[in-house]
């Protein structure tokens, strides 16, 4: 055996900050990752996430082998590759000829590589002649790609990460930065520190973590941020703060936005916003004054709106000339590790490769030109949303879906299940087994993941980073490119095709046919290759032929890649959210993410210490709206609107505002009983951008009562108990299922599944759970039974730990269980006290509480008692050693150290 460990450059493969990791490989294993120090993203720096990614390098739930079935109601079965393929070319061709090239469509992901993307994109629009090709960064970024076009001329993000160490005003919109992009946020919390004077803006309704760094938070109202915009620009304007040489030299538009601005008065503004003049006003004076970094995410984006609200923000920038200079410009932060390549490939249902647009008739005919064809069709594509809603009619009649899990992230996901039911063929792409689209998967492709891709991915700051493979895919697993490619060439021989568009024998052989559709192009990476990424490391585009470096700014000459060289200022007025909210709806639901979680959860939702910040789905809400409707922290609510229901718990939280509510975007039906918060959110979406507003919809809340409650924990081994589990979460009215705790060796973590339910349930099915999880009557444990209250309780202890915990009928001692489970052994006191309905540890010790810092497993209680007996933030990080990893926890200790020091 090989005991040498192989060190390999790649990148981290979950958010847009794109940052770079060494992963660290024995024996086709991936052992350990680490930051890249040599990375310009991160310099050596990861999040919680990327620091567990070896952690997700499992064989768990991986697929491993192509499946298929030729019947909807009959399981999948394992074929080989030459079997699925040829019976899918088939389909494919069948379908075509019957129905034509619009009635099948690809749904793909930021998640890809650029050179899996670009396979795709030519699958679709060259070979099959249809547009529909679409992605999963619709739901993402397509607003800001719409706001840049509409002002800027391309979709090109001006700046990068180093304008934050110049900037002087800090503008975050619409993004919880902490923990959307936390590297990114260190970034922010190193340059505050250098620079005590820059002031930050944060506009969003929820006072987060990124909101409590700020100089001012503008805790508008849900969906008005176009109000506020304007008034800003109103401010300025009145205020002579408006660099009028820069409009007049490097813009068109702004006399017609002028006489549109002049009606949005502070008192106007702040009335729809609902928040104080005078913060409007500091705020345009800090804006206007300059250097400006603006920073925006999905609050902008996932809105019927999104485009008017990027294009109003970008208006702010040309209008006080704060663009194309160190510290300043209008920075959309993405939110896949891809999207920003997608984009540059044309990979979705409205563009064409190298930033070219479908409706231009001149870039249809270059990219047939360069493909090699006639003509490239002209119909524009179905975008993530109607192609739902084209397969649920009928109208396509196959879906390709690859890297993405529409059946948890989609908007009104009632309606997205019920189209993948109805349709004839439904192929599913992918690494793992165990996501909610799976289910609806006729055929199953095993796709290669994390570790095992090679290829290229471009970054919020158009950097490029070549990812080289670590390991082998397993099994029969293989790269998405190549999947593609063969199917695209037996679908080639099925159509009678003459002109062979998919020759690739390797990914550098896709990337250099992509950089030929950029020459000429504002993104042109003509100058750039494998050879030069590998050894001279990222570069920013543009990157021309003979260049020596990349780009880290644009348009520092005040010129735009538009017809006559000018930025355009986009003319917009506020309008308002798609759902209101009214008597029988009152509240807002806002939706986000969560520090440790990424997505879907099918990779974070593997590691045990991710879960330990937020274990399970919980409804966030006011304290005085908890109160009104005599609802305590814990108890268990019903979420509710015209789309559908949630049942979870409730939290007070000081960070959300009267008449507004918060849920994870995170939780799906592998996490809850219920299909998560996004079966809730409006399918409307922007008229430009075709992006849903998934950011927010007006709902009800109304407590539950249900007496009857287990909690069940259990050692967990394998991820086929938990998959298990997950099952049988439908039997319960309420419902949660998890991790927590840590990796031990060959253990990945607890397990903990939490219910509730109107009635005792069926014996059968608590025997079901025992049987699951190794814990039936011949097992020894310790047991408590009182039949006639219906309590039955069951610890089991092994070599002196708590490995398995079952409490049924009364849960008082879930709490205190769990620390002793993941934090010491079952001592002869604990042991006589462990059955009894105790809500906490009969030793006089406090719980652990949440934990706060996940690197180096630092609990919340820890925290408050070093805190109350004097500790400030440098003796915490001296003795407790949190805050001192990856510095995610940073945000929420410095308020922990606030609330809690002596006054």
């Amino acid at each position: 055996m090989n005991t040498l460990i192989k060190e390999t450059k790649s990148t981290c493969c979950y958010c847009g900050v794109g940052c770079g990791v060494i992963i660290e490989s024995q024996n086709d294993k991936i052992i350990h990752v680490k930051g890249d120090p040599d990375h310009p993203a991160n310099f050596g720096r990861l999040c919680t996430k990327g620091a567990t990614l070896h952690l997700t390098a499992t064989p768990d739930n991986r697929v491993l082998y192509p499946e298929m079935r030729l019947m909807r109601d009959a399981p999948r079965k394992r074929v080989s590759w030459d079997v699925s393929l040829d019976y899918l070319a088939e389909k494919f061709a069948q379908t075509i000829e019957k129905h034509g090239p619009d009635s099948v469509a690809f749904y793909i992901s930021g998640q890809l590589l650029t050179e899996d993307y670009y396979v795709f994109n030519k699958l679709a629009k060259g070979l099959i002649g249809t547009n529909n090709v679409d992605t999963n960064s619709r739901l993402c970024m397509s607003s800001a790609v719409a706001g840049y076009k509409a002002t800027l001329g391309v979709d090109a993000p001006p700046a990068c990460y180093d304008d934050i160490n110049y900037t002087q005003c800090l503008f975050i919109a619409g993004s919880n930065t902490a923990f959307a992009h936390p590297i990114v946020f260190r970034r922010i919390e190193d340059a505050k520190t250098k620079n005590p004077d820059m002031k930050i803006v944060v506009v969003d309704p929820r006072r987060t973590d990124t909101a409590q760094m700020a100089d001012l938070h503008l805790a508008i109202h849900p969906g008005t941020d176009v109000a506020l915009f304007n008034g800003l620009l109103h401010v300025m304007l009145w205020e002579g703060l408006l660099n009028m040489e820069y409009i007049r030299k490097h813009t068109t538009g702004f006399e017609v936005l002028k006489e549109t601005v002049r009606e949005y008065t502070p008192k106007m503004v702040a009335d729809i916003c609902g928040i104080h003049e005078k913060d409007i006003i500091q705020a345009a004076k800090w804006f206007g004054a300059g250097p400006t970094l603006s920073m925006y995410c999905q609050g902008l984006n996932q809105s019927i709106h999104g485009t008017d609200k990027n294009a109003a923000l970008i208006n702010l920038h040309l209008a006080t000339g704060q663009i194309g200079k160190l510290g300043a410009g209008p920075f959309s932060l993405t939110g896949q590790p891809n999207a920003m390549g997608g984009r540059e490939v044309g990979g979705m249902a409205n563009l064409l490769s190298a930033h070219r647009d479908l409706a231009n008739a001149e870039h249809r005919a270059e990219i047939a030109s360069l493909w090699g064809l006639e003509s490239v069709p002209e119909t524009p594509g179905k975008t993530a949303v109607e192609m739902f809603d084209a397969v649920k009619n009928g109208n396509i009649k196959a879906i390709w879906i690859a890297c993405t899990n529409p059946a948890q992230s989609m908007p009104d996901l009632n309606n997205v299940i019920a189209a993948l039911k109805n349709a004839e063929l439904v192929i599913v792409q992918d690494a793992f087994n165990n996501t909610e689209t799976c289910q609806y998967a006729d055929v199953l492709l095993p796709a290669s993941t994390w570790g095992e891709k090679a290829g290229t991915v471009t970054n919020s700051e158009r950097c490029i980073t070549r990812v080289t493979s670590a390991v082998p895919p397993p099994a029969e697993a293989r790269h998405d490119w190549d999947i593609a490619v063969d199917f695209a060439q037996r679908l080639e021989t099925q159509l009678s095709r003459t002109v062979k568009l998919f020759p690739y024998q390797n990914t550098e052989a896709i990337f250099n046919e992509h950089r030929e559709t950029t020459r000429g192009r504002d993104l042109d990476i003509t100058g750039l290759s494998y050879d030069i990424l590998t050894q001279q490391g990222p570069q920013q585009w543009p990157f021309k032929t003979g260049a020596h470096r990349g780009t880290a700014r644009l348009y520092t000459d005040g010129v735009f890649p538009t017809p006559d060289g000018n930025a355009r200022f986009a003319n917009v007025s506020y309008k308002g959210t798609a759902d209101k909210t009214d008597a029988r709806h009152p509240l807002h639901l806002l939706t986000g993410r969560l520090r440790d979680q990424w997505h879907g959860m099918s990779r974070t939702g593997r590691v045990a210490q991710l879960y330990n910040h937020e274990e399970a789905p919980v409804l966030h809400m006011n304290a005085d709206d908890m109160q009104r409707r005599q609802i305590k922290s814990g108890d268990i609510v019903k979420v509710q609107n015209k789309r559908g229901q949630i049942i979870l718990t409730a939290e007070a939280s000081d960070e959300i505002q009267p008449a507004q509510t918060f849920i994870a975007m995170h939780w799906g039906e592998q996490s809850m009983h219920g299909l998560g918060v996004n079966a809730l959110m409006p399918p409307a979406f922007d008229k430009t951008s075709k992006q849903p507003e998934l950011k927010h919809t007006a709902v009800k809340v109304e407590k539950l009562d249900l007496p009857w409650h287990m909690t069940v924990m259990r050692r967990c081994d394998n991820l086929e108990q938990l998959e298990k589990i997950r099952t049988l979460l439908p039997h319960f009215t309420y419902a949660s299922c998890g991790l927590f705790g840590r990796a031990v060796e060959q253990h990945l973590g607890m397990l903990i599944l939490r219910a509730a339910h109107e009635t005792a349930v069926d014996v059968d099915l608590i025997a079901t759970i025992d049987t699951i999880l190794g814990m039936t009557e011949d097992v020894p444990c310790l047991n408590y039974s009182d039949a006639k209250r219906g309590i039955s309780k069951r610890i089991l202890v092994e070599e002196g730990h708590v490995t398995g915990v079952r409490l049924v009928g009364e849960t008082l001692a879930t709490e205190w269980l769990k620390d002793v489970m993941t934090s010491g052994k079952l001592g002869d006191e604990l042991r006589r006290w462990a059955l009894a309905p105790l809500s906490a540890p009969p030793t006089g010790q406090h719980g652990r509480g949440k934990i706060v810092c996940n690197c180096l497993d630092v609990s919340q209680n820890e925290i408050i008692e070093n805190i109350e007996m004097g500790a400030d933030l440098i003796t915490l990080q001296n003795k407790l050693k949190c805050g001192t990893e990856c510095g995610s926890c940073m945000p929420e200790l410095k308020r922990i150290i606030q609330t809690y020091r002596k006054k």
